[in-house]
């Protein structure tokens, strides 16, 4: 018999649904290999084979029994093992214990150095692989998790499995390993393709299996993935230029729908096409799990991609019944879309006053009025005329509006999306329009933005609103919850105005908090500004730490208060560069602004008497009105790398300063003019940054 054998272990049930399946695939081969590891049984690589009825693991080079296991270990010396009477100490029964084993089964032997020491031995004897496999294939079927998805049980039986087991085939080598679990015992045969090879069908061994599989019309998930991309890659081959829309997670179900994957061409009917191509592609997507089919222009075509379970001889009949299935589904969005156009938007808006926004906010037609005095305030901010500004009041006017449409009731991934339809319809402006279209941007890390100001102006509006309302109602996110999702709300409205520097947040902060306060909404308005202000603060400090730059850079301009976004990463960007090219000069004033502020004090003021100045003072003075002009002229135009060489001109005259100057000298008089002079020096520097954190160089 060899030393070592493939094991197979294939769990046949009823069709799985995909994600618990795909989720059951990743959990396998660690039950595996761990409870493997914990038998003792040495084994090689673990290999997944799934479909939608079967999920089974290959593992290589599995031994046919553990190991025999001899250990001796040496223990303390036995002068402290045991008592005078030759009893046990705490010593020796500590040791023993360690070791797995009772204080009366250690010995007493003379080792190398002459001296006498207590020894633990344990012998565990080799045991076969068989009844360890046996009791491994059970254990690993009832371990496999099941989240968001109810275990199902069949028969009489109280074991569970997320649909009904049907068989169960368990191999080492050849022979067959006893796998009992519910009222399924295993054996040497697995099950084809309901159609094209039904019925058992003998595995020799575990080598053989996926051979076996593949002689019953079942591919493995790799394999089928390949399949259907080959299939689509072929399609677009006959249509130069066209493109097939595979989003990843209904391609992904897709490929765990079938077995033995065919890739078919449908059509429906011309007259679809001119409902708006997101509610069809939707429908067949999320509905049918067809993959829309566009042309070389990105437009809408009448043909859908089909994957079919059948068989291939059937084609023509499966085309048929699915292009006679996705009829009445794309009959449904042209009706709820001709419905909708039916109704002019104002109605939409007036029923927004019977949508609940937040059980302690109020309706969504609340949100919306809070919306257009914060969308038309970003926009004044962010340099709009008078016709952009209502551009940007009159698309958040709107932008809720498709909410109550029969459309996006039924689609509802296409909000914002349809009243951007809606809207053109109606005869509002381009504007307008793209803004209702685009206001729930950027949706997660890394979308795009709204394309222009006006729809930015309205995004930010709308996650702002939100952010400020669940602060001011005290349920700000915690780590573990955050049903509003306003921390994504708040990197959304981060990124976009990066991209608008001339839009203050904390006046756009103050502004939604107005708009509560006017409805009625009661809270410590000061309190919660703050709050907010320090929110925002660290999801600037996170997204500016992935970005690379310097820890004790971005603590530096935090602790000024700069939440502007656009500000926030100038300053930091210009700190970063500034010490790039100088690290000494910025080193060492770090520790002389440190040194100053620690000695300075602020009740003294900053008014200094020039008469009692020496040369050192005097110079220092000098740069301290020159360095204090600079930097507010280039605060002012937001030049933070002319502000940033300004204070490094401050370097020279404080070195020297430290070097001449006693500052805590005797007499009074001198002693407070120097102070009040560092307190000059520390001014200069507290509109740019906090160089005492910049003291010790931290890392990225």
């Amino acid at each position: 018999m060899a030393d070592t054998l493939d094991f197979l272990l294939e769990i046949g049930t009823e069709e799985m649904p995909s994600a618990p399946l795909i989720n059951a695939s990743k959990q396998l081969p660690k039950l595996v290999v761990k409870m493997l590891d914990e038998a003792g049984l040495a084994h090689g690589d673990v290999r997944v084979v799934s479909s939608p009825r079967r999920l089974a693991a290959i593992v290589s080079d599995v031994a046919c029994a553990t190991e025999a296991v001899h250990e001796v270990k040496r223990g303390p010396k036995a002068q402290i093992a045991f008592d005078a009477d030759g009893n046990p100490t705490k010593a020796a029964a500590g040791f023993a214990r360690k070791c797995g084993i009772d204080a009366s089964e250690l010995t007493r032997k003379v080792d190398e150095d002459g001296n006498e020491y207590v020894f633990a031995e344990r012998n565990v004897p080799s045991e076969p692989a068989m009844p360890i496999l046996s009791a491994l294939g059970h254990d690993v079927i009832a371990a496999i998790e099941w989240p968001n998805y109810r275990s199902q049980r069949w028969g009489s039986e109280h074991e569970t499995f997320v649909r009904p087991i049907r068989w169960i085939c368990a191999l080492l080598g050849s022979e067959v390993v006893p796998v009992t679990y519910a009222d399924v015992t295993s054996g040497n045969t697995t099950r084809g393709h309901r159609v094209l090879a039904p019925g058992e069908h003998v595995v020799a061994e575990p080598a053989a299996y996926e051979q076996v599989l593949k002689d019953s019309y079942v591919l493995g998930a790799e394999a089928r993935e390949a399949a259907i991309r080959e299939g689509i890659a072929a399609i677009e081959a006959e249509r130069p230029g066209s493109h097939v829309d595979t989003p990843a997670r209904i391609f992904d179900e897709v490929v765990n729908l079938c077995e033995w994957p065919t890739v078919l061409v449908g059509t429906f009917d011309e007259e679809f096409l001119r409902v708006p191509q997101e509610i069809i592609c939707e429908s067949m997507l999320s509905n049918q799990r067809y993959f829309p089919i566009f042309d070389a222009e990105g437009k809408l075509t009448r043909e859908f991609v089909i994957v079919s379970n059948a068989d291939p001889k059937v084609s023509d009949t499966v085309v048929s019944g699915n292009e006679r299935v996705v009829r009445p589904r794309l009959d449904d969005a042209k009706f709820f879309f001709d419905e909708d156009l039916k109704r002019p938007m104002e109605e939409f808006v007036e029923r927004l006053g019977i949508v609940t926004f937040q059980e302690k906010l109020g309706t969504t037609l609340q949100k919306v009025q809070r919306m257009e005095k914060l969308a038309g305030a970003a926009a004044a901010a962010a340099g709009e005329d008078a016709a952009g500004v209502a551009n940007a009041v009159r698309a958040a006017h709107l932008a809720k509006a498709d909410l109550v449409s029969q459309a996006v009731v039924e689609f509802t991934n296409q909000q914002g999306v349809m009243g951007g339809y809606y809207a053109e319809a109606a005869g509002e402006a381009p504007e307008v329009c793209a803004a209702i279209r685009e206001h729930y941007r950027p949706r997660f890390a890394g979308d795009d933005l709204p394309s222009g100001i006006c729809g930015k102006c309205v995004a930010i509006a709308d996650k702002l609103d939100t952010c400020c309302g669940i602060f001011a109602i005290d349920e700000p996110p915690t780590g573990s919850s955050d049903p509003y999702a306003v921390r994504r709300a708040a990197i959304g409205i981060i990124a976009m105005l990066r991209t608008m520097p001339t839009v203050g947040l904390k006046d756009l902060i103050a502004a939604s908090l107005d708009a509560y306060a006017e409805q009625g909404l009661e809270f410590d308005r000061a309190v919660v500004a703050e709050k907010v202000e320090q929110f925002f603060a660290g999801r600037l400090k996170s997204i500016a730490k992935d970005e690379g730059i310097l820890l004790d850079s971005i603590e530096a301009v935090s602790a000024v208060g700069v939440i502007d976004p656009a500000e926030f990463f100038a300053r930091a960007c210009a700190l970063d560069a500034a010490r790039a090219e100088q690290p000494e000069t910025y080193e060492a004033l770090a520790g002389a602004f440190t040194r100053a502020h620690n000695l300075a004090d602020a009740a003294l003021g900053c008014e200094v008497d020039t008469s009692i100045l020496g040369d050192s003072e005097l110079a220092l003075l000098r740069a301290c009105e020159e360095g204090e002009g600079k930097v507010s002229s280039a605060l002012a135009c937001k030049d933070f790398d002319a502000a940033c060489s300004a204070l490094a001109a401050l370097k020279e005259p404080i070195d020297v300063f430290f070097e001449d100057v006693m500052v805590m000298d005797e007499n009074a008089s001198l002693r407070e003019n120097r102070l009040r002079l560092l307190n000059r020096f520390v001014g200069v520097f507290t509109d740019v940054a906090d160089f005492g954190l910049m003291a010790k160089k931290a890392q990225k």
